[in-house]
């Protein structure tokens, strides 16, 4: 697990500009990034940080968290990050808005969406219908977040726009402090 994610990062610093450097160096190449949001889907950089892996490769390493895809690519493209760890549809958006430069996105970070569904109430027999015609926090509209909660619930038969009232005018990093505060029956969290 260690060399894939210095193989990730590193790769990740040239295709961004950085040039890597040898372990033992002099000069330790200083990179940044920005994590869409803290999430336990990033425990293995966060151990390799622990353990002082990176500096072992030779990179100085900052972890800042964006707290929103939007926010993190705005980082990158401002150059106030190296590496941006988001969903896919930021790369997509800025593409498609004509941005000269488009970031590469490097898909697959995760095997899995790393979303979870919380209840306000115990539901021990939870099943998808549950969710007919409640109020979950979904995160913005267009973010990932929210768009794989609608797919899983049209692969469970239910119509998002129809049987769910979802929420998409909380952005990402707001929807647990807006859920903790009473909003929402439901919301997704990463």
């Amino acid at each position: 697990m260690r060399k894939r994610i210095l193989s990730f990062l590193l790769a990740s610093a040239m295709v961004l500009g950085a040039t890597p450097c040898v372990a033992g160096a002099e000069e330790p190449v200083k990179v940044t990034l920005n994590e869409v949001a803290h999430s336990i889907f990033y425990a293995p950089q966060y151990a390799a940080i622990e353990l002082g892996y990176f500096e072992e490769e030779g990179i100085d390493l900052t972890l800042v968290t964006g707290f929103g895809a939007d926010k993190t690519m705005t980082a990158l493209l401002s150059g106030e990050a190296d590496i941006g760890f988001m969903g896919s549809e930021a790369s997509i958006y800025t593409y498609s808005g004509g941005a000269a430069d488009a970031p590469v996105n490097f898909a697959q970070l995760t095997q899995r969406a790393g979303n979870f569904l919380v209840a306000r109430e115990d539901l021990p027999d939870f099943s998808w219908e549950d969710l007919k015609g409640k109020n979950v926090l979904g995160g913005r509209k267009g973010g990932m977040p929210e768009m794989v909660f609608e797919y899983i619930l049209k692969q469970n038969g239910i119509d998002p726009e129809k049987d769910v009232n979802i929420d998409q005018s909380i952005d990402f990093g707001s929807t647990a402090a807006a859920f903790s505060g009473g909003q929402g029956e439901f919301t997704v969290e990463l």
